[in-house]
């Protein structure tokens, strides 16, 4: 097939373009804007690949996108393009608007008139991949209750609400116009190739420059977090195989506190990478006044995509989190190159 994949030069979206090239035959294209998170270093491994193709493009240009749809004549678009940062979102909410919806408005409508024009049998094979967050349903009451394809929205930052907006307009267009589309909604991420503002490697980075560790509120805040390799591999699952008109929830099955996942970081520190002073990295744990609107609890109930397509994470939190921390260990030249002069570190953010 040839696959669409808007956003593929980010974290998740250059997980799902090394998984597509190395563990399919699918051609694919990299449709992305290459704002500061999306960073063409990511895909080094796949890009001189020959079924690997790169243009970077705005997914709110409709002369580009209806030309990349002429051209490479999409089988599959899978949907990863968005802002993503909570913090940012609360600082600068236009970017958010116009790219998550207003973006995806746009592609949503490129991608429907390209599926008009297809034949039967052609049309019959299309689908639309929407990847999402689980920020949309908001805050979780209680302490064992878990988000479901059902849980009403109710999203509580600018980041959150673009993104159900833009879940919204994906399933009017498949009420309204029939257009083929599969829905996912997932929990943190995490992983090699993460951009440094994001809660973990954000921690890593900072423990190894002997900078504080700042912990949003008590840290307390409790998140489900799933390693980026078994989200692509959930991604190409659904993309492929999950029901038209279907959402699936897909979630780790780890739920930790913030402060939890940091200590864990510093404890792996501790022992691949001592500090010279012989402290531990738990002691630069500094807690700062939480964010605006910081929802308490998210949890995944990730049993549909199990069910009905057969997947589950390989990776456990522990196993995940060592993984990533002996990435970033290996890898610090590339954090300092992703690194550009408007971003020093300088913010706490989570995972997607």
């Amino acid at each position: 097939m040839n696959i669409l994949v808007t956003g593929g030069a980010g974290f998740i979206g250059s997980a799902v373009i090394r998984y597509l090239i190395n563990e399919t035959e699918h051609h694919v294209l990299n449709v992305d804007k290459l704002t500061y998170a999306g960073n063409l270093e990511s895909l080094i491994s796949v890009s001189d690949h020959a079924r690997y193709h790169f243009v970077q493009a705005d997914i709110c240009d409709h002369a580009s996108l209806t030309r990349l749809f002429s051209e490479f004549q999409p089988d599959v678009v899978m949907h990863l393009a968005a802002e993503s940062h909570v913090d940012r979102s609360i600082d600068s909410p236009a970017e958010f608007i116009h790219t998550n919806i207003v973006g995806t408005y746009t592609l949503l409508e490129v991608s429907r008139k390209y599926w008009q024009n297809l034949s039967k049998i052609e049309k019959s094979s299309f689908k639309f991949h929407h990847i999402s967050t689980d920020e949309v349903y908001g805050d979780l009451d209680g302490i064992t209750d878990l988000f479901t394809e059902t849980t009403p929205y109710l999203p509580s930052s600018p980041y959150s609400a673009s993104k159900a907006s833009s879940d919204h307009l994906v399933r009017a267009w498949h009420r309204t116009y029939g257009l083929p589309v599969v829905v996912t909604n997932c929990s943190n991420n995490y992983g090699p190739y993460h951009f440094p503002e994001k809660l973990i490697p954000l921690m890593i980075l900072n423990a190894l420059d002997g900078k504080p560790l700042p912990v949003y509120g008590n840290g307390r805040q409790i998140r489900d977090w799933l390693f980026v390799e078994d989200h692509a591999c959930a991604l190409y699952r659904v993309a492929t195989e999950g029901l038209v008109g279907e959402t699936y929830n897909i979630g780790g099955h780890n739920e930790k506190q913030n402060i939890d996942v940091v200590k864990t970081i510093c404890k792996i520190l501790d022992e691949l990478k001592p500090r010279l002073n012989g402290q531990t990295y738990e002691s630069l744990i500094t807690f700062v006044n939480d964010r605006p609107g910081h929802d308490l609890r998210y949890a995944i109930d990730a049993s549909k995509i199990e069910r009905e397509l057969g997947w589950k994470p390989q990776e456990s939190f522990e196993t995940g989190l060592r993984k990533t921390v002996e990435w970033y260990l290996n890898n610090l030249e590339w954090c300092h190159r992703v690194q550009d002069g408007s971003y020093q570190r300088e913010s706490l953010g989570e995972a997607v």
